[in-house]
Order: C-alpha cells, then structure tokens, then sequence
C-alpha cells in the first residue's frame, strides 16, 4: 500500500516541486491549494502521470471549515494520512516598513502562514496518533516548510518574518508533543527560491546572487526543497524530529 502525503500549496511553486518529487517517490497525494480545480488540472494530470493517485483539496488553510474539509477529503479517499507538508504561506500584499505596515496585513499574513499551519497540524497529528495506536507498524511524519525568513530579518515585510519564526516554534512544539508517539517533525528553511512569488524581485536577486549572496551561486528550484522534503518523507532522518534542515544554498551561512 503506499503512503499518503498532504501538500498545502501543493500545485504551484514550491509545493508543486514538493508534491513532484512525492510522486516520483512512490506516494499517493492530496494536493492543496486555493484556485478553482480547473485551474490547477494540469498540475494534478502531471502529478497522476508519474504514477500517483491525486485528490484535489480546495480551501483555505486560514479557514478553520476549509481545513477540516482537507482531512475529511483525505480521510474519505485514502482512509490514512502518513505524512503533512504544510507548505502554503502568503506574502504581504504589499511590502510595507515596519513603522508603516497596517494590524490588516500582519492578520491577514500570520492566520494564514502560522495559525492555519498550527491548527492543521493539530488535525493532522491527532488522525496519526489514532492510526499509530490502531496499528504500530503506521509510520508518519509532519513537515513545515518555512524560510529562511524565520531568522533573517526583512523590515519590509515584518509579519512574513514573524509567522516563519512561528512556525519554527511550532515545529518544536509538535516534535515535543508527538515523541512519545514516534511522530517525527521537521523543518525545511528555503532560501530564494525560483517561484511565481519571487517573480517580482528576480531582478534584485540575479544581481546579489551574482554579488555572491549565496555560497552556491544560482537561485534555488523548487525541486532542491522538493529532494529535501522527500528525504524526509520516506524516513532517511527518523533520528531526527524537531531539526531544521536549510535548502538556502549556503546563504545563511556567516561569513567574513
């Protein structure tokens, strides 16, 4: 039987290279995201043709209903859920100085990027604890991919930084929580990432790349997190809850 792995934002972007990579890896998916599922079919037949199963799980992670429904879909298709990526997040719409941004933007950024995650996680982690005490041989995990924004301050975009350093926490937390359980809980830090959601700024960071922003001189894909999140998927790190493994090229690394 295989797995079943469910990506937030799992159509586009970082989550699409994460879900691409799950399917190579021989599991079935629940893909997430927020646009109508005509829009997204393209993604899913991708996805169905490197042989996975794939639902479609439309909502919002900030809405407490569009969550639930996620994991009644799951539950409904597949009867098991053994590994959650939450990946989805939201920028500011618009990039305001932290003496300028408005309580609309950091609301609207953290409910999506730090309580939806949190309360999704709380969902997902109490269907694995029912699954692991019905059968001890169930073998899941939770993976959050946040950014190296959790420790690498943007003034520009405040609230972004606060909801991934959140998200570090909450990582933490769980990984605590869910030990008795053997429950593993990871977290995944991309740096800049090739995306729809860098598109605006490629500009900017062609030229620092170019500067030397990064040890490893290129933008990251999304297929780099996507290797990553695998990894840890198919339980190469099982020694490991609660650790932050970076997909940042070296950028954060300090240097002279």
């Amino acid at each position: 039987m295989k797995r079943v792995a469910l990506i937030t934002g799992g159509t586009r972007g970082i989550g699409f290279g994460i879900a691409t990579q799950l399917a190579k890896d021989g599991f079935n998916l629940a893909v997430n995201g927020t646009r109508p599922e005509e829009a997204v079919q393209a993604a899913i037949d991708e996805l169905k043709a490197l042989g996975a199963t794939v639902i479609y799980c439309r909502g919002s992670i900030a809405s407490s209903a569009d969550r639930k429904n996620m994991i009644s879909s799951v539950r409904e298709h597949y009867g098991a859920l053994h590994i959650l990526v939450n990946n989805a997040g939201i920028a500011p719409r618009e990039r305001k100085d932290i003496l300028d941004a408005t309580e609309e933007s950091y609301d609207e950024v953290m409910t999506t990027n730090l309580k939806g995650c949190y309360f999704l996680t709380q969902q997902a982690a109490n269907w694995m604890i029912e699954q692991k005490q019905n059968d001890t041989a169930f073998s899941g995990c939770i993976i959050n991919v946040s950014s190296i924004s959790a420790t690498v301050a943007s003034v520009n975009r405040g609230e972004y930084c606060l909801s991934k350093a959140g998200l570090s926490m909450a990582t933490q937390l769980f990984a605590v929580r869910l030990g008795e359980f053997n429950i593993p809980v990871y977290e995944v830090r991309p740096g800049i990432i090739r995306t729809d959601m860098t598109a605006g700024v490629k500009e900017k960071y062609d030229k620092l790349i170019g500067e030397g922003l990064c040890v490893q001189q290129r933008w990251g894909e999304p297929e780099d997190v996507g290797k990553v999140v695998a990894a840890l998927a198919k339980g190469d790190f099982l020694y490991s809850t609660g650790q932050v493994i970076m997909a940042d090229g070296g950028m954060t690394i300090p240097r002279l």
